[in-house]
């Protein structure tokens, strides 16, 4: 019997960066604002919570995170005389669609210092990838307006192109297709929400958490900003604590982070070391 071991020792080939939360969207509100007018349209009034909980699942996914929630589900269960069916969520996701195409080009400017970021991550020799929990008919009224405001990935996969999206590896596995580059130590996950970390690690990559523009602080800029500085240490701690547990590797605050951190992995790679 033989047995044979390679470590990859290279430079970080590609990023691959969730949309809302990560690069577009500074606190994830699209989607938000949304859920909580779709459910108030069938007599079911849920939180902000409620509508953020199972963010960066594929979003008919998202609806049955949301209805799993106890309060959501004794709501949906008073107003409609029993439990949410398939067929209810079925219902939920064809409405939903359309709401959300219609409102999501409104959500494309990127956050503060993701341009930047990008550049350099390019001038660099790093190509970029995405993924989302947003389907593909809701990606067509993004992207071009994210583009005009000067952002472009160089792929962009969706949950229903493939056979799962997160927490499934595929989009990632997909979108190294599309950009030609492996193994997979040699890529860098990026995002804001739990199933973007856990996204990264089923795919066995490195899993950067981003802890203020995302899901889980929830905040605008302005409104982050208006904080006071305890406030702000504290729900950053947090969000941080919350992304660790789920398995990141790095945390950083913003993309504008991201181009000093590569460094550190192409640091650790070097070393022989995986994530």
């Amino acid at each position: 019997m033989f047995s044979f071991k390679r470590t990859y020792r290279g430079k970080v080939q590609a990023v691959i960066l969730d949309w809302a939360g990560t690069t577009v969207d500074f606190g994830s509100f699209a989607p938000t604002a949304v859920f909580i007018r779709l459910f108030a349209e069938r007599g079911v009034t849920i939180t902000a919570a409620d509508a953020r909980s199972g963010m960066g699942l594929m979003k008919k996914d998202h609806l049955r995170a949301i209805l799993a929630r106890p309060s959501v589900a004794a709501a949906w269960e008073t107003q409609h005389g029993a439990p949410a069916s398939d067929a209810d969520i079925d219902s939920l996701f064809e409405a939903f669609v359309p709401m959300q195409i219609e409102v999501v080009k409104e959500y494309a400017e990127p956050i503060p210092g993701c341009l930047q970021a990008i550049e350099e991550l390019r001038q660099r020799g790093l190509k970029i990838g995405s993924t989302t929990g947003y389907i593909r008919a809701m990606m067509d009224a993004l992207m071009p307006a994210a583009a005009e405001k000067g952002y472009a990935p160089d792929s962009t996969v969706c949950p229903d192109e493939v056979p799962n999206g997160r927490p499934y590896p595929w989009m990632v596995y997909q979108n190294m297709m599309n950009l030609n580059v492996f193994p997979v130590e040699a890529v860098v996950k990026v995002g804001d929400t739990l199933a973007d970390i856990e996204e990264g690690l089923n795919a066995g990559t490195w899993a950067v958490g981003l802890s203020q523009t995302g899901n889980l602080i929830g905040l605008t800029q302005e409104a982050f900003e208006a904080l006071s500085d305890q406030e702000r240490t504290a729900a950053l701690a947090k969000a941080e604590t919350q992304l660790y547990q789920a398995g990141a590797h790095y945390v950083i605050e913003g993309i504008w982070d991201l181009p000093n951190l590569i460094s550190d992995i192409e640091f650790r790679l070097a070393r022989g070391e995986k994530p």
